[in-house]
């Protein structure tokens, strides 16, 4: 990365070998890096050892810190996490499926961690997101990261345009993980091999069943499994157990693979189809973010439907009241309420917005 002698960076550490790789290559470019152990709870309740704020984390981070010979700030943010969780148990009660990463990146380390830099009077703020920044037709914007596989450009389409000027993601230029762990183990740093975390932060055990059973209970509700013409083919114990494009665990024989192609809140019903059955041309995004300015009222681009969707080709139409609508040049499955569009030109991220 370019040399930064003399600027200074808040950096978002959460205990994890990438964030700490981060803060190595930032001290090494001339950087002045603070470190912050964002705090943000559990769904579990007090005492529990899984989340965003374990112990294990908090303890690595501020190793790393002093190995590196850096501050390390600690941010409790539970209350501003708490909406987060709020809104991941209200989408599986509204049948759709959230991504609450999008959501924690826009408010929280992209949102209250600038406000943070203000205060301390930091140049600018990092995390280890597997995504790089750059510029498109003369404007800042977000790009995928040299690690196809690891690339998380998706999950920051919500942040504020306003905010990525002072943006820098070092570890997206990093191209394989294994590289990660190798400047891990020469700095010295404890974390070179520590596992990723795959789960979503505040649930434990990555039993998010549970978490509706005890916060959001009407998402539980039992109902019918139905195929696309009306008739019944089973019962289920509770509708925001699916998702649509999920094929595993509907406890339905038909002969053929189904997929969840419906859910429906207000009757529980959860209806089934065909992979064909499951496809779709197009799809409504509302709430829409733009980092940089669309080309045309309708342009051609790839169009990512989830985190682990490499994107197709599309017609993108904005509309009005922060809408636009997708039209895909072939059918994609398993286009899912809830989940982010996340619209691109080669592999710059120009926005994107909610499915509807």
């Amino acid at each position: 990365m370019e040399r930064m002698d003399g600027q200074s960076v808040l950096l978002a550490m959460s205990g994890g070998v990438d964030s700490s790789v981060a803060a190595a290559m930032l001290i090494e470019a001339g950087a002045t890096v603070t470190g912050v152990f964002m705090c943000l709870g559990t769904a579990g309740g007090e005492g529990s050892d899984r989340g965003c704020c374990s112990p294990q984390d908090a303890a690595d981070a501020r190793r790393v810190a002093e190995n590196l010979g850096m501050d390390l700030h600690v941010l409790n943010l539970q209350d501003a996490f708490a909406p987060i969780i709020d809104y991941f148990l209200g989408e599986y009660v509204d049948g759709r499926t959230p991504n609450p990463c999008i959501r924690c990146n826009a408010i929280l380390k992209f949102g209250r961690l600038v406000e943070l830099a203000d205060s301390l009077d930091i140049d600018f703020v990092a995390t280890g997101h597997y995504a790089r920044m750059g510029e498109y037709d003369g404007q800042r914007c977000i790009r995928r990261g040299e690690n196809s596989h690891k690339d998380q450009s998706y999950a920051l389409f919500e942040i504020p345009p306003k905010n990525l000027p002072r943006m820098l993601l070092p570890i997206g230029e990093i191209d394989d993980k294994a590289l990660v762990r190798d400047k891990a183990r020469q700095a010295g740093l404890n974390v070179a091999d520590k596992p990723d975390s795959q789960e979503i932060c505040f649930v434990e055990n990555d039993d998010y069943v549970s978490l509706l059973a005890d916060r959001a209970p009407a998402a539980l509700t039992p109902g019918n499994i139905i195929n696309v013409e009306g008739d019944i083919l089973g019962q289920h114990e509770g509708y925001g157990q699916f998702t649509i494009g999920q094929r595993r665990g509907i406890n339905v024989a038909c002969g053929v693979p189904m997929y969840v192609t419906k859910i429906d809140p207000a009757t529980g019903e959860v209806t089934i189809g065909t992979r064909e059955q499951s496809c779709s041309l197009a799809l409504t995004a509302e709430r829409s973010v733009w980092h940089v300015r669309p080309p045309a009222a309708e342009f051609k681009a790839d169009v990512q439907i989830r985190y682990n969707h490499r994107g197709a080709p599309a017609t993108v139409r904005i509309a009005e009241d922060e809408t636009f609508t997708v039209e895909f040049d072939e059918p994609i499955h398993a286009i899912t309420p809830g989940q982010a569009a996340v619209v691109y030109i080669d592999d710059c991220l120009l926005g994107g917005g909610w499915i509807q």
